[in-house]
């Protein structure tokens, strides 16, 4: 009997750690439009759109960041980029933590810019500090992206030169705040990104089975239809060029589940680097929603037969997936 009793403890013991190891989808609901999950130093930290001003959070987990208290880390009474403060991303570069992010007036979107700020050694502990703005026009959910031979350059979503949200690239400064000249590299011009409004937004580099991709986020976000989709680079042209991308043929990740509107994402790897993990954030309104129903939802990456990558299904909330591993 007694030795019944010690197995049933040990599988109970075993059952808690199984738990502990495991995380359910939204990790924030409500607040989760635009997220964005980075790991370094054994942390997770998750910032996203808050409207007016920058918040971070961090957890030693995925399920922990369900109630990480994020913290306040920026923010500008400048009255030209006090406001509609949206797209967050971190990025770590030369040694130094950068955010860029989206801002504008009040009074409209009409002066939505790209902006970036400068911090330090830890996005936790160091003091954020405003760097510039990237780019003259309109532009929004700007990020960056990586090429072998080429350098860094900033993506994001323009309309400068065409008559819907495009794809557009600028060759990074080596101060990480200066970009170069204007590129148009991918426009909506497929009728499955052209739900309501033709739209190319929420830019996020991809690295995946030795491959570069951009994934951004199609159609209108007011819509069920607002997916995911991919840009590949052939990996050898002037990443600057139209013609060095070719475009997935329709969404890779699209609602289900009672998920709708699956869009804005960005990637991240597991501690131990042998995974390539999702962010993205959705909504149940089954008519798309662009405003704080959003939630953020993550989930991992696997390869298709030919090495590319497979986004998978949106789950529903009991879905229960393993923490990336390491």
């Amino acid at each position: 009997m007694a030795f019944c009793m010690l197995i049933k403890v040990i599988l109970a013991f075993v059952g808690l750690l199984g738990s502990a190891a495991a995380f359910t989808n939204p990790i924030r609901n409500p607040g989760g439009s635009d997220p964005q999950v980075s790991y370094s130093g054994g942390w997770y930290y998750l910032i996203s759109t808050e409207w007016e001003n920058l918040k971070l959070a961090r957890a030693e987990t995925i399920e922990g960041l369900k109630t990480a208290e994020p913290k306040v880390i920026y923010s500008d009474t400048d009255p030209s980029r006090c406001c509609h403060v949206w797209a967050p991303e971190l990025h770590y570069l030369d040694g130094t933590w950068y955010l860029y992010y989206t801002a504008g007036s009040e009074a409209n979107l009409d002066n939505q810019r790209s902006h970036v700020l400068r911090g330090g050694a830890s996005p936790w502990d160091d003091t954020w500090s405003y760097a510039g703005q990237m780019a003259p026009d309109w532009g929004i959910d700007g990020s960056i992206v990586r090429f072998n031979g080429w350098g860094n350059y900033f993506v994001y979503s323009c309309m400068t030169g065409v008559q819907h949200q495009s794809t557009c690239i600028r060759k990074l400064g080596d101060d990480h705040v200066s970009a170069g000249d204007l590129a148009i590299i991918s426009q909506p011009d497929q009728p499955w990104e052209q739900s309501e409004v033709p739209v190319q937004e929420g830019q996020a580099a991809l690295y995946f089975g030795g491959r570069t991709y951009i994934a951004y986020s199609a159609n209108y976000c007011w819509t069920p239809d607002y997916c995911v989709a991919l840009l590949e680079w052939d990996g050898s042209t002037d990443p600057a060029k139209a013609s060095a991308w070719t475009k997935s043929d329709g969404c890779v990740l699209s609602s289900a589940n009672g998920n709708y509107g699956t869009g804005h994402n960005s990637f991240f790897r597991s501690p131990d680097e042998s995974e390539t993990w999702i962010t993205f954030h959705a909504t149940s309104n089954a008519e798309g929603a662009c405003d704080d129903s959003r939630y953020a939802m993550v989930q991992p990456l696997t390869a298709n037969a030919d090495g590319s990558p497979n986004f998978g299904t949106a789950q529903g909330f009991s879905f229960e997936w393993p923490e990336p591993s390491g």
